[in-house]
């Protein structure tokens, strides 16, 4: 069966993520991952796409971020392999991939899915054990929109802007949004979106894809179709 097209739409946000080879690890230390985010932020800033939240875990990458243009995602992420994956080699000595092939995407509806996979992407962290809080881990975004920092690869999202009027009651907003947690169905829902690349919104918005392209944007019941009368 041929492999599904993937599906980005210019002016969406998209969850992307993004694993290491076999699982394994794509930062080693501190040192690979300020250099991976260094290339990150130049190879989003060259193609365009904005970033609204992040988490850099030891073998993966997940990513928020709306391409200006179809292609800018692709583009984007060939850049980092570019960049990265050669320093990565060459500081440890080591040949050939990195990424577990290509990378995984989705586009979202803003209005019904954009803070919640922010939530999910930042949570990342604590889920597996890793952060007492959000804003104890340092390779997220969570301190960003939390106002404990200001993170230059980051690009705020008009829905980000519109939980609080000042800087403080959005802070305080997104606090309690984290707080909340994520449920286990969403998580999966999120996941298995950007690995599987079906897009994620309500039933307009997905009629909306469907007429903008001729992918598939929903899996196809399992089994043979019904017989007609």
């Amino acid at each position: 069966m041929a492999r599904l097209a993937r599906l980005t739409v210019a002016g969406l946000p998209h969850h992307l993520i993004q694993r290491g080879l076999n699982r394994q690890a794509i930062v080693a230390d501190d040192v690979d991952r300020e250099r991976l985010l260094a290339e990150l932020r130049e190879s989003a800033a060259l193609h365009r796409v904005a970033i609204h939240a992040y988490v850099l875990m030891d073998n993966h990458l997940h990513l928020l971020a709306t391409p200006e243009t179809a292609e800018g995602l692709s583009r984007m992420m060939q850049s980092l392999g570019r960049r990265y994956v050669a320093a990565f080699n060459k500081r440890h000595g080591r040949s050939g991939t990195l990424w577990d092939g290509r990378f995984r995407a989705a586009p979202l509806e803003a209005a019904t899915h954009l803070l919640a996979c922010m939530r999910y992407i930042e949570l990342n962290p604590q889920r597996l054990g890793q952060a007492g809080r959000p804003e104890d881990y340092r390779w997220s975004s969570a301190a960003h929109h939390l106002g404990r920092r200001r993170d230059p690869l980051l690009f705020d999202h008009a829905l980000f802007w519109a939980i609080g009027n000042t800087p403080f009651e959005r802070e305080a907003a997104y606090q309690a949004w984290l707080e909340q947690g994520v449920a286990e169905d969403e998580a999966r829902r999120l996941g298995d979106a950007a690995l599987k690349g079906w897009p994620l919104g309500s039933a307009s918005f997905l009629q909306m894809l469907a007429e903008d392209t001729e992918r598939p944007i929903q899996p196809r019941r399992r089994g043979r179709p019904p017989r007609l009368a």
